[in-house]
């Protein structure tokens, strides 16, 4: 069951510059900035009030994001939606038929995450999160 949007994920050439802007024009300030190498990304988290922007930059312009980059620029890569239990989740969405790029949930900013291929939701590449404190 989908608790909320969690987060809308923006792909960036440049993190640094990115922050400034967002800080200079709204005022927002990141509450998390991590390296996620399994995702090949450096992501920051910016509070907006109950949800949140997500930053994310390329490690490696031929990862996924940087392929995203060069296609169709910056801008708005993914949205996510938070779930109580994110396996489950995935379990009843490939009983429905949707293309599932992850089988099972994995490690990722904030907790579990998984995606759903967007030739399943029309054209929107769509993340799951299962929200953890911290790490087992």
């Amino acid at each position: 069951m989908i608790k909320r949007i969690h987060h809308v994920s923006v792909a960036v050439r440049n993190l640094e510059e990115a922050l400034k802007l967002y800080e200079g024009l709204f005022g927002l300030r990141p509450e998390k900035i991590e390296t996620l190498p399994e995702q090949g990304v450096k992501a920051a988290l910016l509070p907006v009030g109950g949800s949140e922007i997500e930053l994310i930059q390329p490690l490696d312009p031929n990862s996924g994001v940087g392929r995203f980059l060069e296609s169709r620029g910056e801008g708005v890569h993914h949205i996510c939606l938070e779930v109580g239990n994110i396996d489950r989740e995935l379990e009843e969405l490939e009983k429905k038929g949707v293309q599932l790029i992850d089988k099972k949930g994995r490690w990722g900013l904030v907790g579990k995450v998984a995606f759903l291929h967007p030739r399943s939701t029309r054209g929107m590449l769509i993340e799951l999160v299962q929200t953890v404190q911290e790490r087992p």
